[in-house]
């Protein structure tokens, strides 16, 4: 099979030819204005489900999961962690033996699925950090259970997020870390010592940085500024334009450099779903609006997740951060795939065939043409 397009790192033509699922050879081509972008395809690290489906339901099933993986083929997603959010032991534990299922029976599911993040529910009680997580169901660290949720796993768990504002949350990051699993801080009103604490015993990132906060927080010190200086942890960002201004965007990237940043969805299961009051499995009653965010119901102060898949944020970022479209596919497909000890795709020789195809236009998400996983067309826009 050959693919043309536009590289993402130089802009020249080229056809690659693909075999068994890699690149084998790489010739430039003629290059036209209208070739479209070639790159890797991306890696989202935080997808709580899609299409009306939520992950965290305990009529989740094997088949749910494969049509959730599949709709990622669209958005030129080739892997991506299936997330879990704040919820009971036995939601949680559900939930992952559901997807460990998933992962066994179904290699279209195995391919695009290389391990599964859990999102609390070790988080902040607080209103404000503690976001569209249900407070019945927030508490703090306990070692046993996060061992049993992995075992229900088969030990897939690859992302923990948690707030390190609870006693003993040092001594828990340092026994998950040592087990290979990341911690990211998130969901959070720890002080100051709190989170540098977190980063001595390994905590590495930091989910949706600069959401699920007060609504009102002190000028400095503050968790976001700690997080944002700490050259130890890895800022994932929700660039939707929902979630964070544009002038936040563009301070985090700068701040944070754009190699520590790596750009994440956070869909929720009603995304792509129409306008409309929709009860959740995971976070209860929400809205969707007409300009698609996605928040709370009765409290539209509160996002409830995000409802527009990367592809938007890969043009964002661009735009409100001033990044060059090589800095953006880093940030999409290139670190993410590292954080989690994935081996990236590269449009090189040699490398595993997972890509995206696509144009960028002037205004509006990256628009996806087709996407190859493991040297297979499995989304064509045409």
């Amino acid at each position: 099979m050959q693919i043309r397009g536009r590289r993402y790192d130089d802009g020249t033509s080229v056809s690659l030819t693909i075999d068994k699922g890699i690149v084998t050879d790489i010739t430039p081509v003629d290059s036209e204005a209208t070739t479209p972008w070639l790159a890797p395809g991306f890696v989202d690290l935080q997808v709580n489900g899609y299409g009306g489906q939520e992950f965290n339901d305990f009529e989740l099933t094997t088949e749910k999961v494969l049509r959730v993986s599949l709709a990622m083929d669209v958005d030129g997603v080739t892997s991506y962690l299936p997330t879990a959010t704040t919820h009971s032991f036995e939601m949680l534990s559900h939930t992952m033996r559901i997807l460990a299922a998933a992962c066994e029976e179904s290699q279209e599911v195995a391919r695009r699925v290389p391990g599964f993040h859990v999102e609390g529910p070790y988080i902040s009680k607080e209103e404000g950090p503690r976001g569209a997580h249900p407070l019945e169901h927030c508490r703090p660290p306990d070692w046993d259970e996060f061992q049993r949720l992995q075992e229900a796993a088969g030990g897939r768990i690859k992302i923990l997020t948690l707030s390190p504002e609870y006693d003993g949350s040092p001594a828990f990051i340092a026994k998950a870390v040592a087990s290979g699993i990341l911690i990211a801080i998130g969901h959070t009103a720890a002080n100051s010592d709190q989170i540098r604490a977190a980063v001595d015993a390994g905590a590495s990132m930091s989910t949706h940085l600069g959401n699920a906060a007060h609504g009102q927080i002190r000028r400095h010190p503050n968790y976001i500024w700690d997080q944002l200086a700490d050259d130890r942890l890895v800022a994932s960002l929700i660039v939707d334009g929902h979630h964070l201004p544009p002038a936040v965007v563009k301070s985090f990237v700068r701040g944070k450099t754009p190699e520590r940043c790596v750009l994440v969805s956070d869909l929720v299961g009603m995304a792509g779903m129409p306008p409309g009051a929709y009860s959740n499995t995971s976070i209860g009653n929400i809205e969707i609006l007409d300009d698609g965010k996605i928040v709370v119901a009765g409290q539209r102060q509160y996002l409830a997740g995000a409802g527009l898949p990367i592809t938007h944020g890969v043009a964002n970022v661009m735009r409100f951060a001033g990044c060059d479209l090589n800095t953006a596919i880093e940030m999409a497909s290139i670190r993410p795939a590292e954080l989690i000890r994935q081996t990236p795709a590269h449009l090189a020789v040699g490398s595993q065939a997972n890509l995206v195809l696509f144009e960028l236009p002037e205004t509006g998400p990256a628009a996806v043409l087709k996407t190859i996983n493991g040297g297979e067309v499995v989304f064509s826009a045409t």
